[in-house]
């Protein structure tokens, strides 16, 4: 069976979701974001930086979400919730599965170093105020291509759990606007996913 290391309020909540929709069987093991779990020995031996998510699967050992999200799909649902090579949807499906880590996650992990994790005496204002900037104009181009569509590439799929996990904690630390109607109301589809629902809940 799968085993899922979890922390909440992490990355590790994606590969929770696509696990949920997917109604795969899997085992959880619950951490707590906090050093005493995740910089233990016993984490560290399966990530080296002690990061979640990591996923086992009998002697397979893998971390990195977009990797346990592909990992997941080729190997346990023959392709499933990504369109075949040949689609049409496919370079799209591709790009907004990538642009998650490549342009909205590095601006969010400024913001909550900035305003979370440091004490008020360290925090970085230039810093956290150019991030801002950074995820608003990332945010852009996604509200213009959900024109129309209900999900990035019409149909759900994993760049939805990808991006889309990432629009959400976007919405979260209030980088967006009302100006992106088209990305409120995807964040409001998602939102009502019982799949999403239970594994940011957790």
């Amino acid at each position: 069976m799968l085993k899922l290391h979890f922390a909440p309020n992490s990355r590790a909540g994606r590969i929770v979701w696509l696990l949920e929709e997917l109604e795969l069987p899997y085992e959880l093991n619950r951490m707590d974001f906090h050093p005493k779990d995740l910089k233990s020995d016993a984490h560290r031996a399966r990530h080296p930086l002690g990061r979640v998510p990591v996923l086992d699967d009998g002697d397979v050992s893998i971390f990195e979400s977009g990797a346990i999200v592909e990992y997941v799909l080729e190997r346990h649902k023959n392709g499933g919730l990504k369109p075949a090579v040949n689609s049409p949807s496919y370079p799209d499906y591709l790009q907004w599965f990538h642009y998650c880590e490549g342009m909205v996650m590095p601006p969010i992990n400024i913001i909550v170093v900035n305003t979370l994790l440091l004490p008020p005496d360290r925090q970085d204002q230039n810093a956290l105020a150019q991030a801002k900037r950074l995820l608003s104009k990332a945010l852009a181009p996604i509200d213009a291509a959900l024109e129309g569509k209900d999900y990035l590439i019409g149909d759900f799929s994993a760049a939805d759990i990808m991006l889309g996990h990432a629009c959400f904690m976007s919405n979260r630390v209030g980088a967006v606007s009302d100006e992106m109607p088209n990305l409120k109301a995807y964040i409001g589809r998602i939102e009502q996913r019982p799949a999403f629902r239970y594994a940011i809940n957790l």
